[in-house]
């Protein structure tokens, strides 16, 4: 891509409108490159049908839901309610980016792309809870009526730079999240079907991050900035979740998601890669901005370090009870 003019890299030259165009280009080549790599997948292949049988209602034999139906961990349970209605709330997600990004051209195209693949991921993880029998329908549902009535709106909706930032975070969050269920899930069928997911997640990360990457060469105080207040006041979509507080809290020990991992597999690999802290040439605005990214991150590492010591605690305390 190439800008003629000497004052586009100005802050006060940069809209959204402008960088949406300046963009364009780079958005058809991440398009293009996800379109080869991306595989079609069938949700349904990933479901274990067989296991299936009706619920109480408006079948004679419906049988009622209890926790051991099915081998899922508690933990499992817990984490597969959260991502799958974080993964609910995709019509509020694909309002924003469409309204952020537009409809036309290659934004448009990827827009789109992008709310399709998300869709697979709510239908194949509630077609899996629901045949295993791995969470309360009723309560489930009830969750959803809840979360989705009260719609979403992101903390970045007011800049496109911004938007840019979080979801590059946010979709490896998303990918690290889903993969550590699959893993403390007890059942490999999960495990295989959130390790589908994960993988599409990842692909939508390394979209997002290669434009960060794009939108660094082109405007970096700018840039600087939005990853800046994106890291320093980062929030998972699903936050608004009926009992997020306490479900993000057992998620944590039961270290799906924690801080040492939102610090280590999560933030640092984006901006390792993007190389953020050894950006140079920025002005005033953009020099505050990483180094007040800096003493975050330092801040973060040192809280995560207090967290792994109460979590080995935890841990020892729990040996020690069973040992005894």
């Amino acid at each position: 891509m190439t800008i003629t003019s000497p004052h586009l890299g100005s802050p006060s030259v940069w809209t959204d409108a402008r960088l949406l165009y300046a963009l364009e280009e780079v958005v058809e080549n991440e398009l293009n490159r996800h379109l080869k790599v991306a595989k079609d997948w069938m949700p349904h292949e990933y479901v274990p049908w067989s296991d299936a049988r009706n619920f109480p209602g408006l079948f004679e034999d419906g049988e009622a839901w209890e926790k051991g139906q099915s081998k899922v961990t508690e933990v499992g349970r817990i984490a597969l309610v959260v991502n799958l209605l974080t993964e609910d709330n995709l019509p509020s997600y694909h309002h924003e980016i469409a309204t952020l990004f537009g409809r036309d051209g290659a934004w448009g195209t990827w827009v789109h792309r992008w709310t399709a693949e998300e869709g697979r991921h709510g239908i194949v993880m509630r077609d899996y809870l629901l045949a295993s029998r791995a969470v309360d329908p009723d309560q489930l549902e009830r969750f959803r009526m809840a979360h989705m009535s009260e719609g979403f709106e992101s903390d970045n909706g007011h800049s496109m730079l911004h938007s840019i930032a979080y979801v590059a975070f946010q979709e490896l969050a998303t990918r690290i999240s889903h993969r550590n269920t699959g893993h403390q899930s007890g059942d490999p069928v999960c495990d295989r079907m959130l390790a589908r997911i994960a993988t599409d997640e990842n692909l939508h990360m390394v979209f997002y991050r290669n434009l960060l990457k794009a939108a660094f060469e082109l405007a970096p105080d700018l840039t600087m900035s939005a990853v800046r207040d994106v890291v320093v006041n980062f929030r998972m979509p699903g936050h608004g979740i009926p009992g997020f507080e306490r479900a993000a809290a057992q998620m944590a020990i039961g270290e799906v998601y924690n801080l040492r991992i939102h610090h280590d597999d999560v933030l640092q690999p984006v901006l390792r890669f993007l190389k953020v802290m050894e950006i140079d040439g920025l002005g005033p605005e953009g020099l505050r901005a990483q180094e007040e990214l800096g003493l975050f991150l330092g801040g973060l590492d040192a809280e995560a370090s207090k967290f792994d010591e109460k979590l080995a605690a935890r841990k020892a305390r729990m040996a020690a009870r069973a040992a005894g």
